[in-house]
């Protein structure tokens, strides 16, 4: 949303959000889907530019998917993000209930996980931008695990107030990047569970690791606040059954400190390690990815510079115990193939 300062705009953009809001409630929420899956068709057949990033970004990440399978994924990755937003981030807090969650959401194995919560160790759990990505902290929250989670605030101040108390409904607290940092070392401290999403591209300056066969800018905060404080990180996403407001939790992995406490670099292991739980998360539902989100945005030194990769990060690499020798020459090749478009183009400059 488009930063404004002015009373008039922000009242607008706000009462027109209540109002569809209001609107939509007054129907089955599973008709709800059905009419938001439309409006983002639509919204994706007049929008190439949006569906054709979200083509590029899986064309790069499935190179051996056919071009049909491509546009259509990109496809419905739109129309997905419009049930997410339009429908799913409204109602969840109302219809996820300690009554009512068993209702709309099924769990998969969630026995390491079952044994954490029970003993009320403190840990950070972790999502992407795939299926509802907010659902997972909604359920700890109904049956008594709530989490402290991270958000950037919204622009319109009237708005963020208004979905920021829609999360917090049933126990959730949110809290803003700016400032973030004493609340979430408390949490931590005191045995409370952290929630990040950890997927977006944190600039130039941060930490790049694996991801989808590309290296892409990740938070050092996540593997730094587990390393400080010594606790497990829970990677998992809420998938979305079809069409309806039914849902499957996936936990995709549980890192405990003494994965990494033998590592050479530990927050590059960790930070690599969930991303790589990441990745599982949004190749178990493709079309519930937000590929639009530019992820690889932000691109290494070496490759800005024009270098070949260091050697030294090529050893990382090949220190990763999951690391198949095919997916390193991947990243190589990837990283060897932007290298050589970053020289051209400083030639092109030059010339």
């Amino acid at each position: 949303m488009a930063r404004s300062n002015s009373a008039i705009v922000n009242w607008s953009q706000y009462l027109a959000v209540r109002a569809v809001t209001g609107f939509i409630q007054c129907f089955d929420v599973n008709q709800n889907l059905e009419t938001a899956g439309l409006v983002g068709s639509i919204f994706g057949t007049l929008t190439p530019k949006r569906c054709a990033r979200a083509a590029d970004n899986i064309r790069a990440s499935f190179p051996d998917w056919p071009e049909d399978r491509i546009q259509r994924t990109a496809f419905e990755s739109i129309r997905h993000m419009f049930q997410l937003f339009m429908v799913e981030s409204m109602i969840s807090p109302r219809l996820i209930s300690p009554s009512s969650w068993s209702k709309y959401v099924r769990v998969g194995d969630v026995s390491g996980l079952l044994d954490l919560l029970l003993r009320g160790e403190p840990a950070i759990f972790v999502t992407g931008h795939c299926g509802n990505w907010e659902l997972l902290g909604c359920v700890l929250a109904s049956i008594g695990y709530p989490l402290v989670a991270l958000a950037r605030p919204l622009d319109n101040s009237l708005i963020n107030d208004w979905l920021m108390g829609i999360r917090e409904a049933r126990g959730m607290t949110i809290v803003t990047k700016w400032g973030a940092t004493p609340i979430l070392q408390d949490t931590l401290r005191s045995g409370g569970r952290l929630g990040f999403i950890a997927d977006q591209n944190a600039g130039d300056q941060g930490l790049f690791v694996p991801f989808f066969g590309r290296f892409a800018s990740a938070y050092k905060s996540i593997g730094l606040l587990a390393m400080r404080y010594n606790v497990p990180i829970v990677a998992g996403a809420a998938k979305r059954m079809g069409d309806r407001f039914q849902y499957e939790l996936h936990f995709a992995d549980l890192i405990r400190p003494q994965d990494w406490a033998d590592q050479p670099d530990p927050l590059f292991y960790i930070t690599a390690r969930y991303t790589r739980a990441i990745e599982t998360m949004v190749r178990n539902a493709p079309d519930q990815y937000l590929w639009i989100h530019r992820r690889w945005k932000s691109r290494p030194k070496f490759i800005r510079d024009g270098h070949a990769m260091p050697s030294r990060l090529v050893h990382k690499i090949e220190q990763l115990p999951w690391m198949t020798q095919a997916e390193r020459d991947w990243i190589v090749g990837n990283a060897e193939r932007e290298v050589a478009a970053a020289k051209a183009g400083d030639d092109q400059r030059k010339s």
